[in-house]
């Protein structure tokens, strides 16, 4: 199914019957990784899922986006939807929109109960070492930009951003790496305390990603939360034990608040 936001053709599917329930992707990903999700919650409730903008088969921003715009975005598709009570999932980077979210103050809609699954939100400070490669690459990419050697040898800067860059970085459009960069640098630490609303938290123990213990400080920020680890798995923690995370989800939206 199609929708237009903010201008952009956006994809997203909708099953099921019952209360709605929304699921964000975390970066990269598109509906098609949440379909062990989407047709088991469908089952007994009503779930809409999308292709995040520049994901899957929606259009990409003009300019970069941050977070902020995210959320902007999320209200939208939720308001065109006539969605007015809500649950909502998120994965990785969806967990952070959702998290910022929460700190938008009179939303036309109601959000009943909050899964995180290995969200992303927590800042760490750098190590020696990422310090040491982020002054690097500045000092590198400051030589390479002088108009003599960019004219010399006009690709190199764009050699030195995909060898310095991670995986998602490399594999991203000029605007959606601008995009990556605002999101990764954004520690929403601050605005855990703010969510009110019943919150599960489900992690993977091998995530590395968002580590577990990204999951213990939202655990202790968030008011009504809790934390579920799960052995032997890392960032998929859906995909890689769909049957006991399918479980945990619907006793927790199934239940009562």
């Amino acid at each position: 199914m199609e929708t237009i936001i903010d201008n952009l053709k956006i994809n997203y599917i909708k099953e099921g019957k019952g209360k709605s329930v929304l699921i964000i992707p975390g970066w990269g990903t598109t509906i098609s990784t949440y379909m062990t999700l989407i047709n088991e919650i469908s089952k007994y409730a009503c779930v809409y899922c999308l292709d995040m903008p520049g994901c899957g088969e929606s259009e990409e921003p003009i300019n970069s986006w941050d977070v902020d715009n995210y959320v902007d975005f999320i209200i939208e598709f939720i308001r065109k939807q006539n969605i007015k009570n809500v649950d909502l999932i998120g994965h990785s980077n969806g967990g952070k929109i959702i998290i910022k979210l929460m700190n938008r103050k009179k939303l036309n809609f109601k959000v009943n109960k909050i899964i995180l699954m290995g969200s992303s939100g927590i800042v760490h400070k750098k190590t020696f070492m990422q310090k040491i490669k982020v002054k690097t690459f500045k000092l590198c990419k400051k030589t390479l930009e002088l108009k003599p050697i960019k004219a010399l040898c006009p690709n190199l800067l764009l050699k030195l951003k995909n060898s310095f860059g991670s995986e998602d970085y490399r594999n991203a459009t000029p605007i959606m790496r601008q995009t990556l960069v605002k999101l990764i640098n954004t520690d929403l630490k601050d605005c855990l305390k703010n969510i009110k609303e019943p919150t599960l938290l489900i992690w993977g123990e091998l995530d590395t990603a968002t580590p577990v213990t990204d999951g213990e400080i939202m655990e202790k920020l968030i008011p009504d939360s809790a934390l579920i680890r799960v052995k032997n798995c890392s960032h998929y923690v859906f995909l890689e034990n769909p049957i006991y995370v399918n479980k945990i989800i619907y006793a927790f939206l199934k239940g009562e608040n």
